[in-house]
């Protein structure tokens, strides 16, 4: 057995390297998984190797199977999927979802990993983790049929959850983005695309995800009377502000905080993070999805190419990683 693997670390803000790590014997209930592919979750993953990450959000920002610590060096992803080469026998040479890093193999609980359905292909199985956000959202939102339903911000969240509201029956659903390109995913997610000057309003649910003062803004201008706003945007150490005067009370409008971290209220009882996530790999059964994956790269580009997604140099939804 290989005991040997590469992983990506940032060694400090703005700067990635790939390190030698040497890999645990798995023990029992353990798999070895060798990665096929991993994507990278561009908001989330740029604020992180900026090192911007607030220290009173360490804590609660690290992924599940990260080393080293905010600001750096720390090994940080959440969007792998490989296949099993050694473990239990139901999931030996399966294709597998992990929470993990980017790294070439690891060693992780069994429990850790979720089984991809053979209709979802590996290189679309990345974005289980970001639709996962997505359906967290949507239990926090619960839209009904026939809502109309705005999504501010055409990122890799933001389209995650346009993407499944497009199946809700009845829903009237707009991708709302200052980027005109974002137009075409728009279509092939099968929903419509408004600038934001041009949005439809009188929306019961707007889902904001533009991580922008301006677009907070924006979705609250949409909102009919008594509608809400789930905030999914990561700030970051950045402040903003939000616009509480106008017609915030009279409309009674609502702002609510959603986030993967924590299942919502309404379903905590009855579902399980696993049960989130194996629905995630479901809906990405869904051939419209791929129009999410708009770049790729080789693992050892990763410290060359980090910078350039960062920084906004290099334009993505979500950049696939191979290995």
């Amino acid at each position: 057995m290989e005991r040997e693997a590469r992983a990506f670390w940032i060694r400090s803000p703005g700067k990635g390297e790939i390190r030698d790590v040497a890999l645990p014997e798995p023990g029992p209930g353990e798999v070895l998984v060798r990665t096929v592919c991993s994507g990278v979750s561009r908001g989330t993953e740029s604020i992180v190797f900026r090192g911007a990450v607030p220290p009173n959000q360490h804590a609660i920002m690290r992924a599940p199977f990260q080393d080293g610590a905010f600001p750096g060096p720390v090994k940080y992803g959440y969007l792998n999927v490989g296949a099993v080469e050694h473990g239990p026998p139901e999931l030996l040479g399966r294709t597998v979802f992990c929470l993990y890093p980017h790294q070439t193999r690891y060693v992780v609980p069994a429990s850790a990993v979720t089984p991809v359905p053979a209709e979802v292909p590996p290189g679309r199985a990345i974005l289980a983790g970001t639709v996962e956000t997505a359906v967290n959202a949507l239990w926090d939102a619960a839209p009904l049929v026939g809502d109309r339903v705005a999504v501010v911000g055409a990122g890799m969240v933001g389209c995650s959850v346009a993407g499944v509201l497009a199946g809700f029956p009845g829903c009237d659903v707009q991708l709302v983005d200052t980027d005109p390109s974002r137009a075409d995913v728009a279509r092939a997610l099968g929903v419509g695309f408004a600038a934001p000057e041009d949005a439809a309003g009188g929306c019961d649910l707007v889902v904001h995800a533009s991580a922008t003062e301006a677009g907070l803004a924006r979705s609250l201008e949409l909102l009919a009377p008594d509608g809400e706003v789930v905030e999914l945007s990561w700030y970051g150490d950045r402040r903003i502000s939000v616009p509480l005067g106008e017609f915030f009370h009279s409309r009674r409008l609502t702002i609510r905080g959603s986030q993967v971290g924590a299942l919502p209220p309404a379903r905590r009882a009855r579902r399980t993070f696993a049960d989130r996530v194996a629905l995630a790999l479901r809906l990405l059964a869904n051939p419209a999805f791929d129009t999410l994956v708009t770049g790729e790269s080789p693992f050892a580009d990763l410290p060359r190419v980090m910078p350039r997604l960062a920084s906004g140099e290099l334009p993505a939804l979500c950049q696939r990683i191979t290995y």
